[in-house]
């Protein structure tokens, strides 16, 4: 996706079912890659700002003694709290668009972005073509556990997001993660193919 010629993804899908491995086959493609937890992990949760605020609002006990945010329990507080969740998402989420929008602003580039909440939060019209990645169930746990996430704290998770049928139904193309690395880059082959750069 070079020249002048671009597009802009967004890849989204629930916790486990493999959105950054799809993001990195796009990467071989050529796209630039932006991962939205991971803008949040290492650039606004160390923002002096964003710590203070949230330093205010749950306290010392989700920080360690280097002062860095704790984000296990932040996530423990977030996720049992609807409102504390809106909280945060509300100091995050405006500070990651500033973000995105600067990165798009860059000429000629085409861009990869994961979203976890892209539906969730109706964001749609940031991206000219919608991907959702998506794996059954069972699989989405066995991967989070993998990652050091308890059974109980997953679907917790998960219970937050929109089900996964209705992302797809929303989506332009659907990834399906159930079997190898080698299927689902070939899945991802055929969605480049198609895709139709903003001219």
């Amino acid at each position: 996706m070079g020249g002048n010629q671009r597009v802009i993804v967004g890849l989204t899908g629930n916790m486990g079912c493999g959105k950054t491995a799809a993001a990195l086959m796009f990467a071989g493609h050529g796209f630039r890659r932006l991962d939205s937890d991971q803008l949040v992990r290492e650039v606004l949760l160390p923002d002096q700002e964003v710590a203070s605020a949230i330093r205010e609002k749950f306290g010392s006990s989700c920080f360690t003694e280097e002062g860095r945010v704790r984000r296990d329990r932040v996530a423990a507080r977030v996720f049992a709290d609807a409102k504390a969740l809106n909280w945060l998402e509300n100091l995050l989420h405006p500070r990651l668009f500033v973000i995105w929008r600067q990165k798009f602003a860059e000429p000629g580039v085409s861009w990869i972005v994961e979203a976890p909440l892209l539906f969730e939060k109706r964001l749609e019209n940031w991206f000219d073509s919608l991907v959702c990645v998506t794996a059954d169930f069972p699989q989405q746990i066995r991967r989070l556990e993998q990652r050091g996430i308890p059974p109980d704290l997953a679907r917790q998770r998960l219970a937050k997001q929109l089900p996964l049928e209705e992302k797809c139904e929303l989506a332009d193309f659907v990834l399906l993660n159930d079997g190898s690395l080698d299927f689902l880059r070939r899945q991802v082959d055929l969605v480049v193919q198609k895709l139709q750069p903003v001219r």
